[in-house]
């Protein structure tokens, strides 16, 4: 499977295709074996992202993961640009309980292009999945605007 190395703010991010989708997206550094339009297309989509020129990603993703991974992260994918949702939210939109809907959220292996540093607990930020845990995801709201979220 090709996998590029992208440089960000956030430090070095793997990024891996499969039959033309982006299927992972990681802080863990993976062996690089090449790129591939896709994944050239997408590291300039994020590095738009980073300098504030970009909001949303158009990019083909696959979820491979149960049912409920497939649903959670297709309503993260809505969720706009400097917007938040809470895992309440979507626990009433899917008709499953909150705690699933974390532990969904943390099964998202597209972290960032499927934006799930924008669901937040009900009396908290909640968790990220992603290299930096919750300081990351404080950041990525903070480059979109939604820091006053935080306060």
């Amino acid at each position: 499977m090709p996998t590029i190395r992208i440089e960000s703010p956030l430090g070095p991010l793997f990024l891996t295709e499969e039959a033309g989708a982006l299927t992972a997206l990681s802080w863990q550094a993976r062996p690089c074996d090449g790129g591939s339009a896709l994944l050239e297309d997408a590291g300039a989509q994020l590095a738009a992202y980073f300098a504030g020129a970009r909001r949303d990603f158009h990019l083909p993703m696959r979820v491979e993961a149960s049912d409920l991974v497939q649903a959670v992260c297709a309503e993260m994918r809505a969720i706009p640009f400097g917007e938040t949702r809470t895992y309440g939210q979507i626990a009433s939109a899917l008709g499953r309980p909150p705690q699933a809907i974390g532990q969904a959220c943390g099964a998202n292996p597209l972290p960032l292009l499927i934006p799930c540093h924008r669901v937040l607990g009900a009396s908290g930020l909640g968790g990220f999945s992603g290299d930096g845990g919750v300081e990351t995801k404080v950041q990525l709201l903070k480059h979109e605007g939604a820091a006053s979220l935080l306060i």
